[in-house]
């Protein structure tokens, strides 16, 4: 399979470089266009060959190399139903526009946008746009947390397989009363004050994810925060991977990225030599 050069828009920690080497993809150029300093800190310190280009707005389209493969998820504050739901009015969801802009532009042969599953009408602007209807994919199916996504892509996507991972399997210790864990967010770089905190934010307002240390549950026992392993382990991350930060930040980038198998088992369809997919 020939090298391929891709162009990683919204590109956050690289996950999708994570996913093309998990999927056995060779990568002759990996272009990133990002802008928050701690994404690009992560990203570079595993793979230092990546080619920064900043921000998405400035682009100079003449001046990228021809392009394999577009990916990228733009910013979905707009159409989560956690927000306000501004859909296209929030400037962050407009930035969908430039994914668009650039995609024409650079004519790759493939192309994957990520976002949240959103109300029909906002996902039927980005089907039309896009030309190809969205693939749900729960993450459950690869990890041990539950997180609903819409894929947009023209590669020939098989289904993906349940590998049955629980919240429990990614545990460094303790317990957890739940099967999989609340989607991670990027509010889980809140560091709580106090374990009474933590299981109230946890239990009224069902965010954040939380561990018990009594086989019980027994808040009383203690509670704490995931670990930044069990947060990498979450988006099916390699152990260490987000190093170059902190327990927070690293929660937050990776509340933000991609679930790696998710993308490797999407990416794994781009044809092989000989194959005609």
């Amino acid at each position: 399979m020939k090298e391929l050069t891709v162009l990683s828009l919204f590109d956050g920690i690289a996950c999708g470089r994570v996913a093309l080497e998990r999927a056995g993809i060779p990568v002759k150029r990996y272009i990133a266009s990002e802008i928050e300093p701690n994404a690009i800190k992560v990203a570079m310190s595993n793979y230092p060959d990546i080619e920064q280009i900043g921000d998405v707005t400035k682009i100079d389209v003449n001046s990228l190399p021809e392009i394999d493969i577009l990916i990228g998820g733009s910013p979905c504050q707009g159409f989560s139903v956690m927000g306000k739901q501004q859909n296209f009015e929030d400037p962050r969801s407009r930035l969908f526009w430039e994914y668009v802009k650039i995609l024409k532009a650079t004519k790759p042969k493939y192309f994957l946008l990520e976002n949240v599953k959103m109300k029909q009408e906002y996902s039927d602007i980005i089907t039309e746009a896009l030309g190809v209807e969205p693939r749900i994919i729960n993450s459950r199916l690869v990890s041990g947390q539950n997180r609903v996504r819409a894929y947009w892509t023209n590669l020939d996507v098989g289904e993906i397989a349940d590998k049955n991972i629980s919240f429990q399997d990614i545990l460094e210790s303790g317990y957890t009363n739940r099967d999989k864990s609340l989607c991670l967010l990027e509010s889980e770089n809140r560091l709580c004050i106090s374990s009474a905190d933590l299981y109230r934010r946890n239990k009224t307002k069902s965010q954040g994810n939380i561990v018990f240390f009594s086989r019980d549950f027994d808040p009383e026992k203690g509670v704490r925060m995931l670990t930044q392993y069990e947060v990498e382990r979450l988006q099916t991350l390699p152990n260490g991977y987000t190093r170059a930060v902190n327990r927070n930040i690293a929660a937050g980038l990776c509340g933000n990225g991609w679930t790696v198998d998710v993308i490797a088992h999407i990416l794994s369809a781009i044809p092989k030599e000989g194959e005609t997919k």
